[in-house]
């Protein structure tokens, strides 16, 4: 790379719904640039960016990956996102570091859920953007009913640059209407062809709203307009620029990754009006010693500063963090300080990164985006800077966990190994979590899908050499009862030297909140029970709790008094007295005992249409629903409450409901009796599980 400063750099994200071509699309820009010699190809496990074993067996995207080139004397750093929604935390880590984004639509499927969610995600982040229709290869294409789908959706902010010009299916080449210019594509590249007749008055109205687009950026451009002036090329670019960067001007283009068609004038835009990163608003940041808060700017003459966005782990190269140098600039000889941990991190070496290839570099000037190995304390959303000049940056905001599945280790004695690898991985993915239920004696794992954990499953065979098996979790029930009982409980056992005696009556009540786990009253007069037996009793019978009667699950909202028994001046002790109140612990059959279930508030966020279909489908999980919220953006949230036990996959099920549309939450809020005909089945299982 050539000695470059901060203006000559761009970040882009290339974003979009799934399978619209982006990594294609990428992988033109790199031949385009002569970064590579050949075209890789999805298909064939070819491509620079999508190189994990993972992404070549399943044909998408599951990482973020860089693919740094250089474009007329500026470096493009291309972020290639995944466009499966599982993959979201991808998306953020990117987009946090872009500058600007590329939102790849496909010419045949038009606007789909992660176009809206692609372009929700740059208006969150305050990203500018570009729309490029890809896939104007392929039969049926229809660019002129994906550009209404686009002014539908997002107004008039969206302004074709270009428009295909096509004979048949045969996508031939486009018009420029910024300099009013056709365009033919040749074996050589592109040649200057006059506008074809049929799709002037197409062309014209678009050139009018450019125009339109232009004055309106300001007064003398505005009087200009008015007085019948021509605007120079240079007011054209100086305005529209502004107009792409404030986010008021979003260009469309066209084109076929595939073909390689329409990307070299993709790459100039991008260019000339994507923003360098210092021109997009200084990073806020806490200072830690003061808790003040201050800024850094997109200035090498500012102190270091860099955001680890993302962390890559191999079992053999080990940790790459990777960074966006936020100010200042580093060198191989900085002195790394990690602001989040109070700690000094060394360097080894600094690299660029494109796909898996490491570049090694002497420095990364500012607004760069750059990677370190080996560092022993950093991790993903931590700031690295000088340690006299500290700054926190704020932490990614990634989505919650929307599924959770119990694992077993598939090879006996292997749990250890597993337990290391999937840590690993949590390491590299903060949307998965590992979680050891010691209650149910299980191990979740958590993350946004079904799809996203079954790639955790396969990641952790290839990199780890460990497999797991996915299994239902086990929901937490509780037991109670619903009547008093009376009990006596009397352990006396003689033997050849001291015997054991212990005898108690205890009265079982439910306390009439099941919050309360357990409530031990002592009523013991005149010592029947000696005073230093009687917390034995209590320790017997919390032990007991542990396990109830009617399926194994704890018992909870239970009030036991102790008011009677008797004791031998030899044969007594505290193990015999918490005996005694194991016996009568079992008499709690006779009190009625049913069995709890835990109870979810569910909050659904889904658009208007699908309302009736998200309510009816909690209905039939036995949901109550609370009532409804009518949100901004044509959204209604529902809310209600769910026995957990219905709501296992439902992230899946909500996706396949709403077109991945809708999101959801859930909070626990109470235990609930089950119903006696479900009950009977989970104590059914539970008897043969504990005969198994």
């Amino acid at each position: 790379m050539s000695k470059l400063n901060v203006n000559d750099i761009r970040n882009v994200a290339i974003i979009g719904h799934g399978s619209e071509g982006k990594t294609t699309l990428t992988e033109a820009m790199l031949f385009n640039a002569g970064v590579t010699d050949r075209l890789g190809r999805v298909e064939d496990g070819t491509t620079t960016t999508d190189y994990d074993p993972e992404e070549i067996k399943r044909q998408i995207s599951i990482s973020a990956a860089l693919a740094p080139l250089n474009w007329n004397s500026h470096k493009i750093n291309v972020l290639d996102v995944p466009g499966y929604f599982d993959f979201a935390g991808e998306v953020i880590q990117a987009l946090t570091v872009a500058d600007g984004a590329v939102i790849v639509v496909g010419a045949v499927s038009g606007v789909a859920v992660g176009t809206e969610k692609a372009w929700n995600y740059c208006d969150k982040y305050d990203i500018p953007r570009v729309v490029f229709i890809n896939q104007l290869d392929r039969e049926h294409v229809n660019f002129m009913k994906v550009l209404e789908q686009l002014k539908d959706k997002y107004g008039s902010v969206i302004a074709p640059f270009q428009v295909p010009i096509m004979e048949g299916d045969t996508f031939k080449g486009y018009v420029d209407i910024i300099n009013m210019l056709g365009k033919e594509f040749t074996d050589n590249g592109e040649k200057e062809i006059p506008i074809p007749d049929n799709i002037m008055d197409t062309i014209e109205p678009m050139r009018t709203m450019l125009v339109e687009a232009v004055a309106e950026t300001s007064e003398e451009l505005m009087e200009k307009y008015f007085d019948g002036e021509e605007f120079t090329s240079d007011e054209i670019y100086s305005a529209l620029r502004q107009g792409v960067i404030e986010g008021e001007i979003v260009p469309v283009l066209c084109g076929s990754a595939v073909n390689n068609l329409g990307v070299t004038a993709l790459l100039d835009t991008i260019v000339t009006y994507m923003p360098s990163p210092a021109e997009r608003p200084a990073v806020k940041g806490i200072n830690p010693k003061t808790g003040e808060e201050e800024e850094r700017t997109a200035d090498p003459n500012e102190p270091f500063s860099a955001f680890v966005f993302k962390t890559v782990i191999d079992p053999f190269v080990g940790k790459l963090s990777l960074f966006k140098v936020i100010s200042g600039k580093l060198t191989a000889d900085t002195e790394l300080y990690n602001a989040n941990k109070d700690s000094t991190e060394k360097i080894n070496s600094i690299y660029f990164l494109r796909g898996k290839k490491q570049i090694q570099v002497d420095e990364i000037i500012t607004g760069d985006i750059g990677a370190i190995a080996k560092l022993q304390v950093t991790e993903t959303g931590d700031t690295l800077c000088e340690k006299e000049a500290p700054i926190i940056f704020p932490q990614l905001e990634f989505p919650e966990p929307a599924i959770s599945l119990a694992i077993e280790a598939e090879k006996e004695g292997e749990e250890d190994k597993v337990m290391m690898g999937l840590n690993r991985l949590a390491e590299e993915d903060p949307t998965f979590s590992v979680i050891q239920d010691s209650e149910m004696s299980q191990t979740l794992v958590a993350g946004v899908g079904e799809l996203h954990l079954e790639v955790i499953a396969s990641k952790l065979k290839s990199k780890f050499g460990s497999g797991i098996t996915f299994k239902e979790p086990r929901i937490p029930y509780r037991e109670t009862i619903r009547k008093p009982v009376k009990a006596e409980g009397k352990h006396k056992k003689q033997t050849g030297g001291h015997g054991q005696y212990g005898h108690v009556w205890i009265d079982f009540e439910p306390i009439g909140d099941v919050s309360i786990p357990f409530e031990f009253v002592d009523k013991i007069v005149g010592g029947v029970v000696p005073r230093q037996y009687i917390p034995a009793v209590e320790k017997g019978l919390q032990e007991c709790l542990r396990k109830g009667v009617l399926a194994g699950y704890p018992m909870v909202g239970i009030r036991a008094t102790l008011y009677d028994g008797s004791y031998h001046s030899v044969d007594s002790s505290e193990m015999a007295f918490k005996m005694a109140a194991a016996l009568a612990y079992r008499k709690l059959i006779d009190g009625k005992p049913v069995l709890l279930e835990p109870i979810m508030k569910a909050e659904v966020v889904v658009p208007d249409e699908y309302m009736g279909d998200v309510i009816g489908d909690l209905n039939r999980r036995r949901g109550r629903i609370l009532g409804m919220t009518p949100l901004n953006g044509g959204l209604q949230k529902v809310e209600a409450e769910v026995p957990q036990a219905e709501m296992t996959k439902y992230a899946t099920d909500l996706r396949s409901m709403t077109q991945a549309r809708g999101e959801f939450k859930l909070s626990f809020v109470r235990y609930e009796e089950v119903p006696e005909n479900i009950s009977s089945k989970i104590i059914e299982e539970a008897k043969k599980a504990e005969e198994e």
